[in-house]
């Protein structure tokens, strides 16, 4: 366990880090880019190799803190002269012998959001590499990639008071933190919520409180305006000898852990209130995995608006194979079959053939019934990295949308995106297009196929004319029925002011 942080110790080895320029973009650049990448995957040796002939203070912290490797006391202690090897050792970070020995990495960490950019210092634990075999199963994740999707998934508009369920290392209570005046972050796990207290102070980020305990037990009876979670959802057989890590297994059997933060969360978001997060979800007995996510949300006591979008999907073995590896069981060593079969026995006994993966959004009505039920399969890469300003986009025209009718739109003026780009593709010889294809640079980078008429539309809509106006004039250019033509283009105008193609004027 992590020693209770000194808020003041934080702040010299906050101050020292600074002062050694330890950012990501150093490291990355005294790296080079395919050993910094290399490091991901559990080589320290490219990365030590580049920095074989330096002893300067970025050097020495980076193989201490980043790659885990000791190093010798004096220089350790040169690199950090505010802080020296023994505050990392009051930190909980190392260990003074004949040598500093890490006990946990400190990671640099970019970020850039609505408000603008900057970085954390994110202290978790040793990965594989250091401990030289697989984790333990109290470990504590540091920033990965579903830890960055989810960051990069938060709104960004302002609340009040917040909830992290599942704070792991803390880094979705700091992002949070960027938008919410007040935090509560909780953890199943002690060691855990130890990070989040000391990465909290080491970043100099302050209003955000830890509690222990399970989902919403620690929050019984309160209410949140945001709530974030990437929860344990790892799919884990519930046998003996298989590993339950605590950052990624919630205890439960399948997809349980999801559909019960989907059931109860409805409870804890004060009117308006809207909860994000990630997971997984079974497509059991011929049942899509979507389907079954839609009847959890239809089970919430409270009401909810839900947005779900599928990233990808696995079948069972490639999902197995993923997680023994994860735990650091690697092919061919032993019991990488054995758990493998584990799990393929436990997904034959729930009738699984597919788990998919994906995002959350799910908003409590500030009053009335819901009237967003949004479930999708978006499997294409990513383009786009401002998904939270995007979602929180897509809210506020559906909620627009919602108040007005097909005359209402008809009425209103929108304008194309800025990242929209149209793309025609013509048979040689030919005068018009075959195909008429509408692609978006951020959010969710969709591409939507179009016909003349709706492609018309959208390039006419430079916030100068109502949508009406504009179809009417398209329908007489066509040779077609006006009224005709309104009734096909309107709700697709619908479409297009949700996913972002076309905003309001």
């Amino acid at each position: 366990m992590l020693p209770e942080p000194d808020p003041s110790l934080c702040r010299a080895l906050a101050d020292d880090l600074r002062e050694a320029g330890f950012t990501a973009e150093a490291l990355r650049s005294a790296f080079g880019d395919a050993a910094d990448d290399a490091i991901a995957r559990g080589l320290r040796a490219p990365a030590d190799r580049a920095l074989e002939a330096r002893t300067d203070a970025l050097a020495v912290l980076a193989r201490l803190l980043v790659l885990g490797m000791p190093q010798p006391e004096e220089s350790v202690t040169r690199a950090l002269p505010r802080a020296g090897a023994t505050g990392l050792a009051a930190l909980g970070l190392a260990s003074i012998g004949d040598q500093v020995r890490p006990l946990a990495v400190v990671r640099p960490q970019s970020y850039a959001d609505a408000d603008g950019t900057g970085q954390w210092w994110i202290a978790s634990d040793l990965d594989e590499a250091a401990l030289g075999g697989p984790l333990p199963e109290d470990h504590v994740l540091g920033v990965g990639g579903a830890s960055l999707t989810l960051a990069s998934l938060q709104l960004p508009t302002p609340a009040e008071r917040g909830l992290d369920i599942g704070a792991g290392c803390g880094i979705q209570a700091l992002r949070a933190r960027r938008s919410v005046a007040r935090v509560v972050a909780t953890d199943i796990s002690a060691r855990a919520l130890a990070f989040t207290r000391l990465n909290a102070l080491l970043n100099g980020v302050d209003a955000i409180e830890v509690r222990r305990g399970s989902l919403f037990e620690p929050v019984a009876g309160e209410e949140f305006d945001r709530i974030v979670s990437n929860p344990p959802f790892v799919i884990t057989p519930r046998v003996e000898d298989v590993p339950a890590y605590e950052y990624r297994d919630g205890g439960m059997e399948g997809d349980d852990v999801v559909a019960a933060f989907v059931r109860g969360v409805g409870a804890h978001l004060a009117p308006g209130g809207v909860a994000q997060l990630l997971g997984n979800w079974e497509t059991r007995a011929g049942i899509d995995g979507l389907e079954r996510v839609r009847a959890w949300v239809a089970e919430s006591p409270a009401p909810l608006d839900a947005w779900v979008v599928e990233r990808e999907s696995l079948d069972p073995l490639s999902y197995a194979e993923l997680w023994v590896r994860d735990g650091g069981t690697l092919p061919g060593t032993s019991g990488f079959a054995r758990l493998v079969d584990a799990w393929l026995d436990d997904f034959a006994a729930r009738e699984v053939t597919e788990v998919g993966f994906g995002y959350l959004l799910l908003r409590r009505p500030a009053a009335g019934a819901p009237t967003l039920a949004r479930f999708e399969k978006l499997h294409q890469s990513l383009s786009g990295d401002s998904l939270g300003t995007h979602l929180a986009e897509a809210l506020a025209a559906h909620d627009r949308l919602v108040r007005l009718d097909q005359a209402g739109v008809a009425a209103s003026v929108f304008v194309v995106a800025p990242d929209v780009t149209e793309a025609r593709h013509h048979v040689p010889g030919q005068e018009d297009p075959t195909v008429i294809e509408l692609r978006q640079g951020g959010g969710f980078g969709r591409a939507l196929g179009v016909d003349p008429g709706l492609a018309a539309l959208v390039g006419a809509c430079d916030g100068d004319l109502p949508a009406g106006v504009l179809i009417d004039a398209i329908a007489q250019l066509m040779g077609v029925d006006a009224a005709s033509l309104r009734a096909d283009l309107l709700p697709r105008v619908r479409e297009l002011a949700f996913t972002g193609f076309l905003r309001f004027a």
